[in-house]
């Protein structure tokens, strides 16, 4: 059995006692050695800390448990690192879904204008991180989940040494409602971006079945954190493939701006609530397994996705599973140092995107070569503090559009988001 030294940064998240229960569930697997929690905001790391500590207990495990809000200590030692911070915290994600709305764009946590602002607070404290990994660690893999996961996977694997790869609970949730249609055996082709990928191919017994699946009105569950417009079945048709959740803001774009608009409660003060009545029940010292109320948050099967990755690094699996990595050519549109979400072969010596050949989908291309230069142009803009690489992102972005909207709109932001945005005020401090 591999034993394993594990740090999680942002380990205040409501969603860690998900990780620790994938933990406990592949303990014939693996054996977490020791267990580093480190955050900055006490009364979380604490909270939901000690629910850790109750869990692993009762499950019958040993592991030694650390707590800490001091990041090169939480490092030492580490055999892998995951991270799932929040720059800002939830105050910062209803400030991103809420100012452009005034200016009639989008706001989102994970794409457009909203997104790009978590990116531009997060890529700083994420080069802190990989910079101390790179004195501390330099073996550990670095598991990332911090959104938009996509953009700093990016950031990662192009602007740092450290072995590393970005994960999402999009696929496995996508994937596993279509073996759901056709069976455990079915065999499933996903590519895409984060939060910009598509189901393309779905074979049974070598046949393909995808045209069928359309035909017969089949749709992937929409994710529980995405107010569900659905999807115009001729889309999905004439795209050939079936869209993740996030694409509704794409292809119905009005919708979701009339829906956010409307005075609906924006998702992060849903969030809050969650995350309150979480901590709540977390404070009970009788609690000693993960609450059900922890699925609404959105995170689910959050922890079979990181597990399951972690054991297949540890235990030299090579089996494939999708992550966000490096395209190395898997499929030949994209460049070679695109990070991309796409199947791919994991083991000890790292990831090994798996070839789609013959990629003719002249939709799916056009997006995701578009959407590549938006995330290129963010992460340049977040370790540069350049604002003509920011203004490029927004006016290629789909979800944007009007310039001068988003340039006033990318002003009000970058003032109420200055705390955390040092590499753009550096030189007005000069």
């Amino acid at each position: 059995m591999k034993q394993i030294n594990v740090t999680v940064i942002g380990s205040g998240s409501t969603y860690c006692p998900e990780l620790v229960d994938g933990f406990i569930k592949a303990r014939d697997e693996l054996e977490l050695r020791r267990l580093v929690l480190m955050d900055i905001d006490e009364r979380k790391r604490v909270i939901v800390g000690n629910l850790c500590v109750r869990m692993l207990k009762n499950a019958g495990m040993e592991t030694e448990v650390v707590m800490t809000d001091q990041l090169e200590p939480a490092l030492e030692g580490a055999d892998f690192v995951v991270t799932q911070m929040r720059v800002g915290m939830l105050r910062a994600r209803y400030l991103d879904e809420t100012i452009p709305l005034k200016y009639n764009l989008i706001g989102q946590e994970t794409t457009g204008i909203g997104g790009m602002f978590k990116a531009l607070r997060t890529i700083p404290e994420m080069k802190k991180i990989t910079d101390a990994i790179e004195r501390i660690c330099p073996d550990a893999y670095l598991i990332n989940f911090t959104n938009p996961s996509g953009i700093v996977s990016e950031f990662i694997q192009n602007y740092t040494h450290v072995k590393s790869c970005g994960l999402c609970n999009c696929p496995i949730n996508m994937i596993d409602d279509v073996k759901s249609a056709l069976g455990e055996d079915a065999e499933i082709t996903y590519v895409g971006l984060n939060h910009l990928s598509w189901i393309i191919s779905a074979k049974k017994d070598g046949v393909e079945r995808i045209g069928d699946m359309f035909d017969e009105k089949f749709a992937p569950a929409v994710m529980a954190n995405i107010h569900d417009d659905g999807f115009d079945p001729e889309i999905i048709k004439a795209v050939g493939g079936y869209p993740t959740s996030y694409l509704q803001y794409f292809y119905g774009r009005n919708a979701k701006l009339e829906y956010l608009q409307s005075g609906a409660k924006p998702r992060a003060l849903r969030c809050m609530e969650i995350e309150e009545d979480l901590l709540k029940l977390y404070a009970d010292e009788t609690l000693v397994t993960k609450p059900a109320l922890l699925d609404q948050r959105g995170g689910h099967k959050y922890s079979l996705v990181a597990v399951s990755l972690i054991n297949s690094i540890a235990n030299d699996k090579r089996d494939v599973q999708v992550i966000n990595v490096r395209n190395g050519g898997a499929v030949d549109f994209m460049a070679d140092d695109d990070v991309v979400e796409i199947a791919a072969v994991v083991g000890k010596d790292g990831f090994t995107p798996v070839k789609i050949p013959h990629f003719e989908n002249r939709h799916i291309r056009g997006l995701m070569r578009t959407l590549k230069e938006y995330e290129k142009l963010t992460a340049e803009a977040a370790v540069t503090g350049d604002d003509l690489a920011a203004y490029n992102a927004m006016a290629v972005h789909p979800l944007i559009g009007d310039f001068k909207a988003a340039k006033d709109c990318y002003h009000e932001m970058k003032m109420v988001n200055s705390t955390y945005l040092p590499q753009f005020f550096l030189q007005l401090k000069k």
